[in-house]
């Protein structure tokens, strides 16, 4: 009897429902095993009662479903949902690929725009988190306790934790499917995912103190308070580059897919450089003179955007370096800016004041916002604690809002926000995460 089989009888013999119910319920079961014995054509069938997200959930179960999914349940959904007409001529792969990517695109887009909003919040560390970060689905949280927590937001999992040394203090981090590179007093320290950490210096020594860093394998590129920007090979440990990019300290970091550096600056401008020729490209000069707190870049759309000391919020096209928009969204600091990769629609903003918004990435203008509410729907129990469930509240739009008057209980400062398909991960500088989940 195999593992699966063994689990599935285990679950019948401590079913506690009564025995003139019992073999209704057994007929009910669909034991793992006996959906990998079933046929292709079975398996379509089942499949076109999914949704397309739902579709693309059950292709990464295994090689079998995904190879079905590929090859006829993506097509027929595109039948059923986008061309009506079922002799319509179904367009090759890529290109089908791409239309059912808008689709996808449009549903975030509603979503995040008009959708109804969950919030589950759980403790994810002892004293306080500030920084989290989002890839392959999965979240790396951590600044505050001298732990980084990688999670499953499926089960609200702690999947693997790392601990900081002692003796430094975690600055910034960035992650990928191997390793955790993370940026801890004037170090850098890789923790990977076998178990093993290391911790090297510059070669000369330590650097100036850095306040940011951006990891793109196999270069760390960290920000700098003497207004640098240093350039690290995570494989010789050495730093290949040192470019001067602003005269005063360096707040924020961003990278573009050809590798430009994009960093802002306490003094309110923004420094694009090329590293492949050290040499500075251009400048974006903002109305701010507080600082730039965040920076976030679209490669679909090749536009930059930046959150200001002041709530300021700017947009300039990254291929012309021309201003598009600038719009004041908050009345106080924004610290954090995202978008889904492919969504040149819709940009999170979050900051001081605990309201998430979602500005129209064409022209600055607010389209939603949201605040957790105090009530709680539900509680539930994790392997990491109680998961708490609330509704988030949407704000009314065109209207003046004093909001000192929503209490602060709700709207905790949003330190960082990532962004997922119709969900946004933010952390407020206390010991929970939240994860909002919009339908």
């Amino acid at each position: 009897m195999s593992k699966q089989q063994r689990d599935f009888t285990a679950a019948e013999k401590m079913d506690p429902a009564p025995s003139s119910s019992a073999n209704l319920k057994k007929k009910r079961r669909v034991a793992p095993s006996t959906l990998l014995s079933l046929d292709c054509d079975i398996l379509a069938m089942i499949f076109t009662f999914l949704d397309m997200f739902d579709l693309v959930h059950c292709s990464v179960v295994c090689k079998f479903w995904n190879a079905i999914i590929e090859s006829r349940s993506l097509r027929e959904f595109y039948q059923r949902k986008v061309k009506k007409d079922c002799s319509s001529e179904i367009p090759e792969k890529p290109l089908l690929n791409a239309i059912l990517g808008g689709i996808a695109m449009k549903h975030h887009k509603l979503a995040l725009q008009s959708g109804v909003c969950l919030v589950d919040q759980w403790k994810g560390h002892s004293t306080m988190v500030s920084q989290c970060r989002m890839k392959m689905g999965m979240v790396v949280t951590g600044v505050g306790d001298k732990v980084i927590r990688l999670w499953s937001l499926d089960r609200y999992k702690c999947i693997e934790e790392y601990s900081v040394p002692d003796m430094f203090a975690l600055v910034d981090f960035d992650f990928d499917e191997g390793k955790i590179v993370g940026l801890i007093g004037s170090r850098l320290c890789i923790w990977r995912r076998n178990g093993k950490r290391s911790i090297f210096p510059a070669p000369e020594g330590t650097f100036v103190k850095g306040s940011c860093m951006r990891y793109f394998d196999p270069e760390a590129v960290i920000g700098c308070n003497d207004g640098t920007v240093r350039v690290f090979d995570m494989y010789s440990r050495r730093c290949s580059q040192i470019i001067r990019m602003h005269s005063a300290p360096i707040t924020c970091l961003c990278l573009s897919e050809d590798q430009l550096i994009v960093s802002g600056s306490t003094s309110g401008s923004i420094a694009i450089s090329d590293p492949s020729s050290v040499q500075q490209v251009a400048t974006l000069r903002s109305s701010d003179c507080r600082g730039i707190r965040t920076l976030c870049f679209n490669p679909s759309s090749h536009l930059v955007f930046a959150g200001s000391a002041v709530g300021y919020t700017y947009c300039w096209d990254l291929r012309t370096r021309r201003l598009l928009w600038g719009t004041r969204v908050s009345p106080n600091v924004i610290y954090s800016l995202g978008n889904l990769q492919n969504d040149t629609s819709t940009l999170a903003v979050g900051g001081i004041d605990g309201i998430l918004r979602f500005l129209n990435q064409n022209d600055g203008n607010i389209v939603s916002s949201f605040i957790m509410d105090y009530r709680l729907v539900s509680t539930s129990q994790s392997s990491s604690g109680f998961i708490q469930r609330r509704k988030a509240r949407r704000l009314p739009e065109n209207t003046h809002i004093n909001i000192d008057l929503i209490p602060m209980a709700v709207r905790p400062s949003i330190t960082c926000l990532v962004v997922g398909m119709k969900k946004i991960v933010t952390t407020h500088n206390t010991n929970d995460i939240r994860l909002w989940k919009f339908k």
